[in-house]
C-alpha cells in the first residue's frame, strides 16, 4: 500500500536532503560490501579459499568469484525493479538493504578452505550471488527515490551524491585495510580479513533506521493516485519491448565508467603488488586521496550537467578515460607516489567522476515513472556483467602471468571508452524531460 506524500515534503528541500543522505548511506553500504570483497579477492582470498592452486590461477579464481556477484545483478535489477515500480520505492529499498548487509556479514563468518574444504568456496559463491542480487535492486531504487524527490532544476545535483557511495565506501575500506595490513601474515589470513566484512553491520543498522522514516517518492505517489501504475503493462515486459533501445544505450554508456573504476580499485591492487612489487599500502593511500577528491568533482560535474545537459559532460568523461588509458600505466610503472596519484586523479576524478556523477539522472530520465525503476536498474546491471564484474578477471588474463602484456589492458580500456562515446552520440538529451 503506497501512502500519499504530505504536501510539504513535495517542495521541502530539507526533506530532499534527507532522502539523499539515506540513499548515500545505502549506496555506501552497497559499495562497501561489494568492494571489500574485491579488495579481499586481490589480497587474501587466493590463500584462504583457493590454497591448492598456483598463485596466478588462485588469483584468477578469486577474481572469478568477484565476477560471479555481477551475474546475479541483472536478476536483482529485474526483480526489485518490478517490485519498486508496482509496490513502491521505499519498501523495496528496505529489502535490498537487508539482504545486502546480511550476506556480507555471513561472508565475514565463513570458514576457510582449511576448515571445511570445498564447501568454503562453494558457500562463498552462494553468498556472493546473494550480494549481487541485492545490489541489482539497491542502486536503481536509491537513485530514483532521490531523483523523484529533488527540485526539478537540481535533479542531477541531488542524485549525484548517493553515487559517491562508492568513494565513501572506498575510504572506509582503505582505512580498515590500513589496519588489517599491519597484522602478521598469520593473523591476516586467520581472522584479520574478516574484520572489514563484519564492520558492515554498523552501516546496515544506521541506514535501516534512517530509511524506515522516509516517505514514498512524490512522483511515484502521484502515479499511484492517477492509477498509471495499475494501468501500466508489466514493467519487465515493457522495458524489453518498448525501451530496448534505451537498454542498449545504457550498456554502451557504462563501459567508460565501470572499466576504469574496477581496473584502478581492484585489478591494480593485485597488479601493483604482485607484478610491480609495490607495497599494498601505497596504492591504498592513492585510492584514499582520489576518494576524498571525488566528492568535490561529483558536485561540480553534476551542477554543470544541470546547466548544459547530461550528454556533453558524459562525453567529456569518456574522452578523458580514452586518452588516459596508456599514460596511466606509464605513470603506474614509474613507481613514483606523486605520478601514480596524478594518474589516478586524471582517470578517476576527471574521467570517471564526470560520468559517474550524472549517470543516475541520465539513466532514470530515459524511462517513464511506471517502469523507471525496472528500466534503470536492469539496464545498469545487465551492463555490469560486461563492463564491471569481468574487468579484474579479463585484465589479469590479458596482462598474463608476469603482467608483461599491460598494453592489452590499456587497449581494452580504450575500446570500452570508445563504445561509450558512440553511445553518448546516439543518446537523447534528458535534462528537461518531465518525470
Amino acid at each position: 500500500m503506497v501512502t500519499a506524500v504530505p504536501k510539504k515534503t513535495q517542495t521541502d528541500r530539507r526533506y530532499a536532503w534527507k532522502v539523499t543522505i539515506s540513499s548515500f548511506l545505502g549506496n555506501t553500504l552497497e559499495y562497501y560490501d561489494f568492494l571489500v570483497y574485491g579488495t579481499a579477492s586481490a589480497v587474501v582470498f587466493p590463500q584462504v579459499f583457493f590454497p591448492d592452486a598456483s598463485g596466478f590461477v588462485a588469483t584468477l579464481a578469486a577474481f572469478g568469484t568477484f565476477a560471479v556477484g555481477f551475474l546475479a545483478r541483472p536478476l536483482g535489477g529485474l526483480f526489485f525493479g518490478n517490485r519498486g515500480d508496482t509496490r513502491g520505492r521505499k519498501s523495496t529499498l528496505i529489502v535490498t538493504l537487508t539482504v545486502m548487509g546480511v550476506s556480507t556479514i555471513l561472508i565475514g563468518l565463513l570458514p576457510s578452505y582449511a576448515s571445511i574444504g570445498i564447501w568454503a568456496p562453494i558457500l562463498l559463491v552462494v553468498l556472493r550471488l546473494l550480494q549481487g542480487f541485492a545490489v541489482g535492486g539497491e542502486w536503481g531504487g536509491s537513485m530514483i527515490i532521490v531523483l523523484e524527490s529533488a527540485p526539478p532544476n537540481r535533479r542531477g545535483f541531488f542524485s549525484a551524491w548517493p553515487n559517491t557511495g562508492g568513494f565513501s565506501a572506498q575510504i572506509l575500506i582503505t582505512l580498515v585495510f590500513a589496519y588489517v595490513y599491519t597484522l602478521s601474515p598469520e593473523d591476516l589470513l586467520s581472522w584479520g580479513w574478516r574484520v572489514p566484512f563484519l564492520l558492515s553491520a554498523v552501516i546496515l543498522v544506521i541506514t535501516f533506521w534512517m530509511r524506515r522514516s522516509l516517505h514514498e517518492s512524490p512522483v511515484f505517489a502521484e502515479s499511484v493516485a492517477d492509477k498509471r501504475v495499475e494501468k501500466a503493462h508489466n514493467p519487465i515486459r515493457s522495458i524489453f519491448v518498448e525501451d530496448w533501445r534505451n537498454l542498449l544505450l545504457i550498456i554502451g554508456l557504462r563501459f567508460a565508467e565501470a572499466l576504469p573504476y574496477f581496473l584502478l580499485t581492484v585489478f591494480a591492487l593485485s597488479y601493483g603488488s604482485s607484478t610491480l612489487g609495490m607495497q599494498k599500502s601505497t596504492l591504498n593511500n592513492v585510492i584514499l586521496i582520489v576518494a576524498v577528491l571525488s566528492f568535490v568533482s561529483h558536485g561540480l560535474f553534476a551542477l554543470l550537467s544541470d546547466r548544459i545537459g547530461r550528454r556533453p559532460v558524459y562525453f567529456f568523461g569518456a574522452a578523458v578515460v580514452f586518452v588516459m588509458a596508456f599514460p596511466f600505466f606509464g605513470l603506474l610503472h614509474s613507481g613514483s607516489f606523486a605520478l601514480i596519484t596524478l594518474g589516478y586523479v586524471l582517470v578517476l576524478n576527471i574521467g570517471h567522476n564526470a560520468i559517474n556523477s550524472i549517470q543516475p539522472a541520465f539513466f532514470a530520465e530515459l524511462f517513464p515513472t511506471e517502469r523507471r525503476y525496472t528500466g534503470a536498474a536492469a539496464g545498469r546491471e545487465i551492463a555490469s556483467i560486461l563492463s564491471g564484474g569481468l574487468t579484474p578477471f579479463i585484465a589479469t588474463a590479458l596482462a598474463g602471468p608476469g603482467g608483461t602484456r599491460w598494453w592489452l589492458v590499456a587497449g581494452y580500456v580504450m575500446l570500452g571508452a570508445l563504445v561509450t562515446m558512440i553511445a553518448v552520440a546516439k543518446a537523447p538529451e534528458t535534462l528537461h524531460r518531465e518525470l
